[in-house]
């Protein structure tokens, strides 16, 4: 069975509660019904994807075994006290590779699906695309200087409406979640953009990571704002 998969993007009143986020969080929904994966992550700074870190803002993933469940996660997560703002979304797999601690999440999300489509309020076309890696200690520095160019060339791109830098940790296990208006915009940057393209081909002849996962999504329910707006709305 597919599991259904939520993204949360959470900006706290201050520090102190996004530590106490970081550090208990795996264990606050531990025990959440349908609750198959999660992952408390910390954000890079701003809209960057380059190494760094915003305090006072976390970020969670995670599978359910169906809708309702991720419905009454995302209800419990938006009632902490503490929250300045937080956005919410629902995603069904639409491909990938790959996968996050040994879970191949493109397989476990499955395909999207026509229910996904028609309960979608917001988001038309869009897909949204999680990248994330456990970069080798012996590629970081290498690996961090051209983030900053990759990240530069993203932010450039036609067609994106957001972008967050996510990571387990402040170096070598980083990603990305980025928001795309359609699969085109999305692709054209992927397959296109040269220093994409360049840096892609070192990651894979220098083998910079020990495990790496590509995975799209086609989001929908999204709640509540990132930055004081619904990237998917408009």
């Amino acid at each position: 069975m597919s599991s259904v998969a939520s993204f949360h993007l959470l900006r706290w009143r201050g520090n102190p509660a996004m530590f106490a986020a970081l550090a208990f969080d795996r264990v606050r929904y531990r025990g959440a019904r349908g609750l198959r994966f999660l992952r408390v992550l910390g954000t890079g700074h701003g809209s960057s994807t380059a190494p760094g870190t915003q305090f006072g803002r976390t970020a969670l993933f995670a599978l359910f075994d169906d809708d309702s469940c991720a419905d009454e996660f995302t209800a419990r997560v938006r009632e902490r006290s503490g929250l300045a703002e937080s956005w919410h979304v629902k995603l069904r797999g639409a491909g990938g590779h790959g996968s996050w601690r040994g879970r191949e999440i493109p397989k476990m999300v499955g395909a999207a699906s026509d229910r996904a489509d028609a309960s979608s309020t917001a988001g038309g076309d869009a897909l949204a695309m999680i990248t994330r890696a456990d970069v080798r200690a012996v590629s970081w520095r290498t690996f961090s200087r051209e983030a900053r160019i990759v990240d530069a060339e993203l932010h450039a791109s036609e067609g994106l409406l957001a972008v967050v830098g996510i990571g387990e940790a402040p170096i070598l296990r980083l990603g990305t979640f980025s928001l795309w208006r359609d699969a085109a915009a999305m692709t054209n940057f992927a397959r296109r953009r040269p220093e994409h393209l360049r840096v892609v081909g070192r990651t894979r002849r220098e083998k910079w990571y020990g495990e790496e996962m590509f995975a799209r999504f086609k989001p929908y329910d999204a709640q509540g704002t990132w930055d004081g707006r619904d990237p998917l709305r408009g």
